[in-house]
């Protein structure tokens, strides 16, 4: 089920790829809260990663329990092969329209 990537998407999935083997539902959290500057719920994270795993842009597994979190797992997630053209289809439409654009970004 692929579809359109919307701009959190796409920022939950760039996230992912910064975290790599770190990327779990806290720490993606607050990596974009931190970045973004954006409040943000886990709900509607969870949410989001959901989609993305339903569209076939992430997969995700179960680390080993630890004594921390009271010995749950945590569920970390990767992108897949499709998340990494996207991402590079994103990107390359990004920069296209940045280069044309007739904009002085420096003005105030």
């Amino acid at each position: 089920m692929k579809g359109y990537l919307g701009e959190f998407e796409e920022l939950v999935l760039l996230t992912i790829a910064n975290l790599a083997k770190d990327a779990y539902g806290v720490a993606i959290l607050n990596d974009i809260s931190e970045r973004a500057n954006r409040k943000l719920s886990i709900g509607a994270l969870h949410s989001t990663l959901t989609r993305l795993e339903e569209k076939g842009y992430i997969s995700s597994y179960l680390g080993e329990p630890t004594n921390e979190r009271g010995g749950r797992r945590k569920r970390y997630f990767e992108l897949t092969d499709s998340a990494k053209v996207e991402l590079s289809n994103m990107k390359a439409l990004r920069d296209q329209l940045w280069a044309g654009a007739k904009l002085n970004l420096s003005a105030k």
